[in-house]
């Protein structure tokens, strides 16, 4: 399934009342969770999922 699919899938799912979080499933990578609180977001493609990361200093 690709994102735009696993968006139409998530907004008729919200359009249904139900609470929707999405994510990857393996071996996909890099990994994304995008929980119910930021599913607008991501289904208006606003800010990034998942953020980028801090820079590794060591």
């Amino acid at each position: 399934m690709t994102e735009d699919e696993a968006k139409r899938f998530a907004r008729t799912k919200l359009d249904e009342g139900l609470a929707v979080f999405a994510g990857t499933i393996n071996p996909h990578v890099p990994r994304r969770l995008i929980p119910a609180s930021e599913i607008q977001a991501w289904l208006n493609d606003e800010g990034t999922y998942p953020p980028p990361a801090a820079p590794n200093v060591e």
